[in-house]
């Protein structure tokens, strides 16, 4: 989806954090690892002359958003937890839209499953 959509963006991929995340009582009990991927659409033009961070998002910025809402909240659905992040990042003044993709790196099932995963696009 995020592919489709046409202008600038910042991508941020495979952001590591630990969080509490899931609906099984082992879940519920102990931090899991998960994965982020985020496309924050914003209007990079004046970044691309000035070459001053001011003029654009600051990806340090929104990994430590990420980070933060990872450690400070809990989450029974990964489709809650990609919507709190979309929702914290479109906050951030000058992003227009976002896709945020979380993946659970260890999902609890007995098959063998290397991730499960959500993708969301919001738009300011």
């Amino acid at each position: 989806m995020a592919d489709d959509v046409p202008g600038d963006r910042i991508q941020l991929r495979d952001l590591r954090v630990s969080a509490f995340c899931g609906v099984l009582p082992e879940e519920v009990a102990r931090r899991q690892p998960f994965a982020f991927d985020l496309d924050v659409h914003a209007d990079l033009a004046t970044a691309t002359i000035s070459d001053r961070l001011e003029d654009t998002i600051d990806y340090g910025a929104l990994s430590a958003l990420v980070g933060g809402i990872a450690e400070d909240e809990r989450f029974a659905l990964l489709e809650r937890f990609a919507g709190r992040v979309a929702e914290a990042v479109l906050a951030v003044d000058g992003v227009e839209a976002v896709t945020v993709e979380v993946r659970k790196l260890r999902p609890p099932v007995p098959e063998a499953l290397g991730t499960s995963g959500v993708r969301i696009h919001r738009r300011a």
